[in-house]
Formats: C-alpha cells, structure tokens, sequence
C-alpha cells in the first residue's frame, strides 16, 4: 500500500466531496431575481445614485450609459466619472447627457488628477459617492450592460429581505473556447474558496463583491469609511464587501440570468492579463503566500486527475471521487453560466494557465516594484500600507 498517495486522494476526495454536497444544500436557497415573483416595484422607491468609474473606456461607455438610462425605475441618478481618460470617453459621456434619454439623471463627473495615496478607480467612485444624492449607491463597471428591469428587480428584493448590500452576479458573454475554459474553471475556484451560499449567514466569514453590481444602502457604505478606507485596494469590490459583512451589515448575492451582461475578457490570455494585477493582490502582496497558493493549486487542481493515472487497484477510488465532485460542479454550474460541462476534461490546461498568472503577477509586481494599470504605477509599499 503507498499511503502518501491514499492519503492525498482521502484529503482531495474530502475537500471536493465536501463542497459538491454544501453547494447542491446551498446554492438553491440563492435567491434568483429573474424569476416572476422579483418583477415587483418597490413603493416607495427609494432613491438610486449608480456610479460609474471609466479611464480610456470609448469602446463601451456610450453603450452602457444608454442602457442605464433605459432602466424601468423611476427614482435614480446616474453619475459616470471620467477618470483622466486620454481617448474619447469623456466626449462620449457629454454626448450622452446631451441626449434627450438623459432627461437630467446622468451627470458627468471629471476627474483631472489622482491624488497621492489613492488608486485611480476607488478614487472616483469614491469622488463621485461624494457627489451621490441616493439612499443606495450602485457601484458597476463602464463595460456592463444592464437589462431595463434589473435595477428595479433588484431593490424590490434589497427591501424585501432587509439586505444592505446586494451582489448581482453577472452573465458573462464568452466567445471562444479559451474564454469558456478559463472562465469556468475560475468559477469553481471560485465557488470553492467562497461558497456564496454562505455569504448571508452573518455567522460565517464568507463575503462577496462584485464590481459588475455592487448594490449598497448608504448608511452601510458610511458606516465603514466609504471607499476612503479603501484608497489603495486593488480588489475593491471584494474588499467592499469584506468590511461590510465584517461590520455586520446584512449582505446577499443573488442570481438574474441576463439581467446584467459583461464580456469580461478576450481569450484565454485575455483573462490572464485581467488577472495579473489582481492575483498578488489578493493575497497581500506576500510572495510565500503565493508559492504556497502555486502548490496548493496545483495539489486541488491536478492532483485528483494525476492520481487515478498513478494509484493502482482500489486505491483509485478517493481520487475518482474528487474527480467526480468536480465534475459535478461543473454540471451544476452550467445551468447558470452556459458553460457546457465537458470543459471540465480542460480542467488541468486551465489550471496551469492559472498558476502562471499567479507566478506572473507576483513576479511583475515585484519587478517593477508595484502595480501598473492603465497607464498609473502604484507603488508596492503603498499598496501593502493600504491592505485591509
């Protein structure tokens, strides 16, 4: 008997098993607001300040404003921040208040400088947080497009249940395979380091956010500093969301099919270098945590395909049901994401992919001594002094 390699298919049968048993618990009690019984209009309607930050965004904001604009919800501004873009954006947003369909609810807000000490993105939407006049604030990308009843669907379950901060996860819009197969296999890691299921549980450290909708009652975004506290996250909408379930505010994810759209990257490479400048960040900035989260990946990812290859006999066995629990998720995320199950035989290229984004971030992050994004560096103890 080899124990070192029935005892590692035991751990990935465990740690696999586990979470497909808590997920298919879980994941149905996750309200969906596509569904008839959220096409509800609160009353009264509670004022919404929707605050779009975008830096060189002339590809998609003209698109993106105009569907906010056509949004069934009678009582919400919309501020779009240029932030110290260098192409069209800040001509196309002007064209767009302009507009007879802004009939006065969206306000361009300029930003022509980024202070020290700040990140260009949590800089404006803090700036024009400032500026809201709301009772929520809804923080979302320049890139979303949102379908005319979401915002409504969405504050008609916020009040409903009492929420103080509501993420809606997007649909993702994929292209090519290499697109469908990253993707996926972020969205497993995903479901298995955070377990949304538990994210409204107030006992539990699970926490959520999203940058395509972060939905949030302004006593709450007060009560925990604003994104002043947050000046130099790089992975603001997560971190946003951390402080508010920390501070005890009441928070819920919830599904809506193609109540919101974004096509989040192009390629698989794409999503690499979405990744890049987020992935050092996410564990501090600390280069051990990332060469033990290189193993770890490796070990969760690749160990249970490589253990029925080595195991003999009944010693298959824990390894085959690690591979089955993830297939399993695969399956049940298909029914929300559109990605076909199959692309689970992709799973092991995905995770290479993935353990080289890590390694690259962490390298180029220590290369250059910090983040750089969208033309700004960001040096690396600044950062670090900014965490969390």
């Amino acid at each position: 008997m080899t124990y070192p390699l029935w005892t590692a298919g035991v751990i990935l049968a465990l740690a696999w098993g586990s979470r497909i048993v808590q997920a298919a618990i879980g994941v149905p009690k996750i309200a969906d607001i596509a569904q008839a019984k959220w096409n509800l209009r609160p009353s009264p309607a509670p004022r919404v300040s929707i605050i779009v930050p975008a830096r060189n965004e002339a590809e998609h904001i003209e698109a993106s404003l105009q569907c906010l604009l056509a949004l069934d919800y009678e009582n919400y501004e919309v501020l779009a921040v240029n932030d110290r873009s260098t192409d069209a954006t800040g001509k196309l947003m002007g064209r767009v208040a302009a507009s007879p369909e802004a009939h006065g609810c969206l306000r361009v807000v300029q930003v022509t400088a980024l202070p020290s000490g700040w990140l260009g993105k949590t800089h404006a939407m803090w700036t024009a947080g400032e500026q809201a006049t709301g009772d929520w604030l809804l923080f979302t990308d320049a890139d979303v497009m949102f379908q005319p009843s979401a915002l409504r669907r969405a504050m008609a379950y916020a009040e409903a249940d009492h929420a103080d901060h509501v993420v809606l996860f997007p649909q993702l819009l994929m292209h090519t395979p290499g697109e469908y197969m990253m993707i996926a296999f972020f969205q497993t890691l995903f479901t298995f380091g955070h377990r949304p299921w538990k994210v409204a549980d107030p006992k539990a450290k699970d926490h959520i956010g999203v940058g395509a909708f972060n939905l949030v009652r302004r006593s709450a975004y007060e009560a925990v500093g604003s994104y002043r506290a947050l000046r130099m996250e790089v992975v603001d909408d997560m971190k946003l969301g951390k402080v508010i379930k920390n501070a005890g505010f009441a928070q819920r994810n919830v599904f809506g099919e193609d109540l919101i759209l974004i096509r989040w990257a192009k390629g698989a490479l794409g999503v690499v270098d979405n990744l890049t400048k987020n992935f050092f960040a996410v564990l501090s900035f600390q280069w051990w945590r990332a060469v033990l989260s290189a193993i770890g990946l490796l070990f969760l990812n690749l160990g249970p395909f490589l253990g029925v290859w080595m195991a003999r006999g009944w010693q298959r066995a824990p390894f085959l049901v690690a591979l089955a629990s993830m297939f399993l998720l695969y399956v049940g995320m298909s029914v929300r994401s559109r990605i076909p199950p199959y692309y689970f035989l992709l799973h092991p290229i995905a995770t290479v992919m993935f353990v080289y984004t890590l390694l690259r971030s962490t390298t180029l992050t220590l290369w250059h001594g910090g983040v750089v994004w969208r033309g700004t560096k960001y040096p690396l103890e600044e950062l670090r002094r900014g965490l969390v």
